[in-house]
């Protein structure tokens, strides 16, 4: 099968450090996404070209819809509400208080309601960061086994299978989401070629194509189910981080990126680097979910 090869264009300049996070939300219309490092939360409207931001109070990892109408944002010390209206944040959930140099990373929301977070060493050297879900209010490891640097996780459209990353071992990792929501028989959906960079976030589409950010690769890749390359996005900015799939009809995908480990020479060579891309896709986006906190 032939593989689409796609360009991706420059939507936002925002020079994020590192830019990550994004999610398409209906209600909005509008693209949310993440400088984990600045920290900010940003919001773009692409049927305007509005831009707003945010500071946040530590590393913020991600932001997500709740079903209540409000955002729910992962900052380092864990699950905090956010209220744009203010800037303010409100504790939900602390996350290894014990584990002081951990932080959240990556995140999604399945279609029952759950969100499925990752954390890991913010120094990206120790093996700490582990898998987790929010159901019913409370917080449970998934019981993934620990490493250094947790991406994703994504779940498919039909919310039978769950994607994680591991990415300084260029795995990823699909899992049975059983009905009460446990994860079972674990089975490796992709090894990376280290030639093609570190996968970064994933995310999915309504047809359960995984999508996958390449950070040091260029590039962003959907593989079909069956771990079958489809799709290939080059972008002019080498650390590709996460895909999100919205717009007006479900077929704009919207890319993050980083300027993070990159020297004077590299920022010169990439002026791009750290903005938000976007680039047209012919499969569109799976339904929306929120999460029921």
């Amino acid at each position: 099968m032939a593989v689409t090869m796609i360009e991706a264009k420059p939507v936002l300049s925002v020079g994020a450090e590192l830019g990550e996070g994004p999610v398409w939300i209906e209600r909005d219309r509008a693209l949310w996404f993440v400088d984990i490092k600045a920290p900010r939360i940003h919001r773009f409207d692409p049927a305007t070209g509005a831009h707003d931001s945010w500071p946040a109070p530590t590393h913020v990892g991600w932001i997500l819809p709740a079903s209540d109408g409000g955002l729910v944002v992962g900052l380092s010390d864990g699950l905090h509400r956010f209220d744009p209206a203010t800037g303010a944040f409100a504790p939900l959930a602390t996350i290894e208080p014990d584990l002081p140099d951990n932080r959240l990373n990556d995140a999604t929301v399945d279609r029952a309601g759950r969100i499925w977070f990752g954390s890991m060493d913010n120094r990206e050297a120790a093996a700490s960061g582990r898998f987790y879900r929010l159901a019913g209010g409370m917080v449970q490891d998934t019981g993934i086994a620990p490493t250094e640097i947790t991406n994703g996780p994504a779940v498919s459209p039909d919310g039978t299978t769950l994607y994680a990353v591991d990415t300084l071992a260029r795995t990823i990792d699909a899992y049975e989401v059983t009905a009460d929501g446990e994860l079972a028989r674990q089975r490796r959906f992709l090894t990376i070629d280290p030639a093609q960079g570190h996968p970064d976030g994933v995310s999915t589409d309504a047809e359960g194509g995984v999508w996958v950010g390449f950070y040091g690769g260029w590039a962003a890749r959907r593989y079909d189910a069956s771990g079958t390359l489809t799709h290939e996005v080059r972008f002019p900015a080498a650390n590709v981080t996460k895909v999100a799939l919205g717009g007006a009809d479900g077929r704009t995908a919207f890319a993050t990126t980083a300027r993070q480990g990159l020297d004077a020479a590299a920022l010169a060579a990439q002026p791009l680097a750290g903005d938000l891309f976007t680039f047209p896709v012919d499969i569109s986006a799976a339904p929306a979910c929120e999460a029921r906190l």
